[in-house]
């Protein structure tokens, strides 16, 4: 599973890094995005639960997986 946030949608409610705190940070921006760690690259199994319960707690729903 790979993870990305469409900034585009995202309104940096913070949701996502309270859940999964290890894959989302908040930007410069103002808004959610991977962790370096985690950018564009395979989610680790012990992770992939907490990143599917953040994207289904995204208000906007700006949090995609592959």
């Amino acid at each position: 599973m790979k993870v990305k946030v469409e900034k585009d949608t995202c309104i940096g409610c913070g949701a996502c890094t309270t859940i999964a705190r290890d894959v989302f940070t908040i930007g410069e921006d103002g808004y959610a995005e991977v962790t370096e760690e985690y950018r564009d690259k395979e989610i680790p199994e012990d992770k992939q639960e907490e990143v599917e319960t953040a994207k289904d707690s995204c208000p906007t729903s700006a949090i995609e997986t592959e």
